[in-house]
């Protein structure tokens, strides 16, 4: 009996650079702060308006990248791998 184990593409060709350094973002403040960011935090590191950081997270949300609870502050989850995210610049 083989054991095959399906191979999925690396998650690095899902997402944009852009996306990734959002996504490094919310793994090292969670892991720094013991908690998500907030999206004013992502405004405050990237210097952008609330709404770019807004339809980034829906954009990472909908590319299945990320879950949250709408509604909810610091809700985000992350759902990739740390091995598969750049490093933050």
């Amino acid at each position: 009996m083989c054991d095959e184990v399906e191979k999925q593409p690396p998650v690095q060709d899902t997402y944009t650079a852009r996306q990734g350094q959002y996504l490094a973002f919310i793994y090292y403040y969670a892991k720094i702060h013991r908690q998500p960011p907030a999206e004013a935090d992502m405004q405050r590191y990237f210097q952008v308006s609330p709404p770019t950081v807004h339809q980034m997270i829906l954009g990472l949300e909908k590319s299945g990248l990320i879950e949250r609870i709408p509604g909810q502050g610091r809700s985000l989850k992350l759902l990739v791998p740390r091995e598969q995210l750049p490093d933050l610049l």
